[in-house]
C-alpha cells in the first residue's frame, strides 16, 4: 500500500516537474513579447540596493505562474479525466483533488495567485501609489482576508481548534485558534516573499520547506497533502532550473506569496505550526531582519543592516549572490531536516 503511495507521488512529482518545464518557454516568450520585466526601486529611496540589483532591471517577472498553472493543470486535468472514467482506474489512483485534504490549499494558491499577479502587473507598469503595484494596506488586507477564509474553514468546517506542542501534548484553545492560524497563514506568506530577492534563493528554500512538510504529511495518513506537496515541488524545481543565476526571470508576487499561504495551511493541516519556524527557518530571519531595521531606524534613527532582508546586507559586505544563495539552501535543508526530526522524535519514531 505505502508503496504504491510513494510511486503515486513520486509520478506526480515527475509530471508535474515535465509539465512546468515544457511551459516554461511559452511563458518567457509571452513576458518578453510584453515586456513584463522587473523594476527596481530608485537609488534615493534605496541606493545600496539600487546599486546591487541595476543589472537586473528589466529581467522578467511574474515566473511563479509556472508553478501555480502546472500544478492547476496537473490537478485538474487528472480529477477531470478522474470524474469522466466511470470505472476506477489510473487516474482515480493519481487524482489527489479532495475536500478533506487539499482543496482549501489547492483553493487559497489560486486566490493569493490572483491577487499577486495582479500586484505584479501593476509593478511593472509602474502603476499604483508611487508605480510600486499595490498600496499596502489593501495588499495586506486582501491576503488578510483569504487568512481570515481559511483560518474559519479549519475552524468551523472541520472543527479543529487543536494545536499540538512537541513533547508536550495537545491543546485544544477554542476560538484562540482563529487568530493564531490568521497569524500563521499571514506572517509565513510575507516572510516566504521577502525571501524572494536573490536568483534561486526562494525557489531552494521552499523546495525545502515542501518536501518537509510533505514528509510529515505522508507519515499521518495525509497522503493526498503529501502528493499536493510532490506536485508544488516538482513545478518548484523545474522553475528553479531557469531562476538559478543568472535568472532568466524571478517568481515575483504571483507565487511567492501564494506558495507562503500553502505552506502555512499544510503546516496548519499537519498540526505543526510550532515547527514551522524550524523547518522554514530562512523564512523566519528574513523577516526578522526586516523587522529589527525597520524599528532601528525608527527608535534610533540608524540602521543595523546595510540593506534588509538580511541577504542584500551579505550581498553589501561583498559576498557573491551565489554564495549566499546556496549558503542558504543550505541552511534550509538542514532546518527542514531537524524540523522533520523533530516531529519523528515527537511521534516516537526512533
Amino acid at each position: 500500500m505505502e508503496t504504491a503511495l510513494v510511486f503515486k507521488i513520486g509520478i506526480l512529482t515527475i509530471c508535474s516537474f515535465g509539465l512546468a518545464l515544457a511551459l516554461t518557454p511559452l511563458l518567457l516568450y509571452f513576458l518578453r513579447k510584453y515586456k513584463l520585466g522587473k523594476q527596481i526601486r530608485d537609488a534615493k529611496s534605496a541606493p545600496i540596493f539600487a546599486g546591487l540589483h541595476a543589472n537586473k532591471v528589466g529581467t522578467p517577472t511574474m515566473g511563479g505562474i509556472i508553478i501555480w498553472l502546472a500544478v492547476s493543470l496537473l490537478a485538474l486535468g487528472i480529477f477531470a479525466l478522474d470524474m469522466l472514467t466511470p470505472e476506477v482506474n489510473i487516474f482515480t489512483r493519481l487524482n489527489f483533488l479532495t475536500r478533506s485534504q487539499t482543496l482549501l490549499p489547492f483553493g487559497a494558491l489560486l486566490f493569493a495567485a490572483a491577487i499577486g499577479f495582479f500586484d505584479d502587473l501593476l509593478g511593472i507598469k509602474k502603476l499604483g501609489p508611487k508605480g510600486g503595484g499595490l498600496d499596502m494596506k489593501i495588499k495586506i488586507l486582501s491576503y488578510s482576508l483569504i487568512a481570515i477564509i481559511c483560518a474559519t474553514w479549519f475552524y468551523f468546517k472541520l472543527d479543529w481548534d487543536t494545536v499540538h506542542v512537541p513533547f508536550v501534548g495537545n491543546f485544544a484553545i477554542g476560538w484562540w485558534f482563529l487568530p493564531l492560524a490568521f497569524l500563521v497563514i499571514v506572517a509565513t506568506a510575507f516572510s516566504v516573499n521577502e525571501t524572494d530577492g536573490l536568483d534561486g534563493l526562494v525557489g531552494g528554500s521552499l523546495i525545502c520547506a515542501y518536501a518537509a512538510v510533505g514528509a510529515i504529511a505522508f507519515t499521518q495518513g495525509k497522503f493526498d497533502l503529501a502528493a499536493f506537496c510532490g506536485a508544488i515541488i516538482g513545478a518548484l524545481v523545474a522553475f528553479l532550473w531557469f531562476n538559478i543565476f543568472p535568472a532568466k526571470f524571478f517568481m515575483g508576487d504571483t507565487g511567492a506569496m501564494s506558495l507562503g499561504i500553502v505552506l502555512a495551511l499544510i503546516a496548519l493541516y499537519t498540526n505543526t505550526i510550532l515547527l514551522l519556524p524550524i523547518i522554514g527557518f530562512i523564512f523566519i530571519i528574513e523577516a526578522i531582519s526586516v523587522l529589527i531595521q525597520i524599528l532601528s531606524k525608527k527608535i534610533r534613527k540608524k540602521k543595523i543592516f546595510l540593506s534588509t532582508p538580511i541577504h542584500h546586507h551579505f550581498q553589501a559586505i561583498g559576498w557573491l549572490e551565489p554564495k549566499i544563495v546556496m549558503r542558504f539552501w543550505l541552511i534550509s535543508g538542514i532546518a527542514a531536516v531537524i524540523g522533520v526530526i523533530i516531529f519523528l522524535v515527537d511521534k516516537g519514531w526512533y
